[in-house]
């Protein structure tokens, strides 16, 4: 049994909702799908601590369904649509849904807003469904959260954990939720994530579009035997604390997923020439001064730069001075705790 189950038998009733919720950045991708919003392969995920989207949802009885959203205050008509359609699929249909949502970094740039937006959602609706059974919240409601929020969006559902967090089908993993690790290195409690946002504006391919691409790509398989390869080496290093395997891995994954774009059966890319720029200063600096800086990319062309806490000191002057004047903005970020109630 599942809260979506028996959603005819309920009495819907007035119920206000409002989260803080997390982006998170992968360090093992999924790029592309199978089945109801499952992934292809394992993914395993950071949970970030200030990139967040807040909401406050509000749910009225209604004789229909009606959604209405406004992101920092500017009505949303599309965004509202792709929640009615959500809604409708999970068999919601009396129900008049109102949200005001606000973000602390750029929307649709490949900074996981998707992610961050809709697991707040998603957490606001289990709120509503536990108010509508008579159920206290235990220790099933991020379960049924994450759960929920695949169905809207498959990272969403690693932004209902702090930490790390891996997704889909593993020994250690389910396809249908996410799962925390708790076998972590101290060191990479405090693990450092620079946004070096590139570009602000929203992407030319979504990421929709883009696993959608994934079902005929030619080299589609070789990428999901790869991503599961990095999976298992990304575990090792972040319980034996190993920056340098962890940052292979990093770097391995963020190019393998830029290149199944530039090599599907329609090509794209999400890359800006600022990235490719910054990759290579990243490379040198590395190389010169031996300092465990690495880098990652989501679907868009800015960076995550990820390094241990403990050389912030020696880190920081580079990026400030040498990768800050090819951004439009620089987000300090690191590893989260995750979601809050407001």
């Amino acid at each position: 049994m599942t809260l979506i189950d028996s959603l005819s038998t309920l009495s819907f009733t007035p119920f206000e909702s409002r989260w803080i919720s997390p982006s998170n950045i992968a360090f093992v991708k999924y790029w592309g799908k199978k089945g109801q919003q499952l992934p292809a392969n394992p993914s395993l995920s950071m949970t970030l601590k200030e990139c967040v989207t807040e909401s406050k949802v509000s749910f009225l009885p209604s004789d229909n369904l009606e959604v209405s959203l406004f992101l920092e205050g500017s009505r949303q008509d599309s965004f509202a649509f792709k929640i009615k359609t959500y809604l409708q699929n999970l068999g919601f249909d009396r129900l008049k849904v109102h949200i005001a949502t606000k973000n602390t970094f750029p929307h649709g740039a490949g900074i996981a807003s998707s992610a961050s937006g809709l697991s707040a959602f998603a957490l606001c609706l289990t709120d509503y469904l536990y108010h509508l059974k008579g159920k206290t919240e235990d220790q099933e409601f991020m379960q049924s959260a994450s759960h929920l929020a695949r169905l809207a969006s498959g990272s969403a559902c690693r932004s209902v954990y702090g930490g790390f967090n891996v997704w889909g089908e593993s020994k250690i993993s389910h396809d249908l939720y996410t799962s925390q690790l708790s076998l972590i290195h101290s060191d990479f409690f405090h693990l450092q994530d620079t946004v070096l946002v590139i570009d602000e504006k929203e992407k030319d391919v979504s990421s929709t579009q883009g696993h959608a691409k994934m079902g005929e790509h030619f080299f589609a398989e070789a990428r999901f035997i790869q991503a599961r390869n990095n999976f298992d080496k990304c575990l090792r290093a972040l319980a034996s604390g190993d920056i340098e395997s962890l940052g292979q891995v990093l770097e391995s994954e963020a190019l393998s997923l830029h290149a199944m774009m530039l090599t599907s059966p329609e090509a794209f890319t999400l890359l800006r020439p600022k990235t490719l720029t910054a990759i290579e200063m990243i490379w040198d600096f590395r190389r010169q001064g031996k300092l465990p800086l690495y880098f990652t990319l989501d679907a868009g062309p800015n960076l995550h730069l990820i390094y241990p806490e403990s050389y912030k000191n020696k880190i920081y002057p580079f990026i400030q001075h040498e990768l800050a004047p090819l951004a439009v903005n620089v987000i300090y970020d690191e590893r989260g705790e995750g979601p809050i109630r407001c």
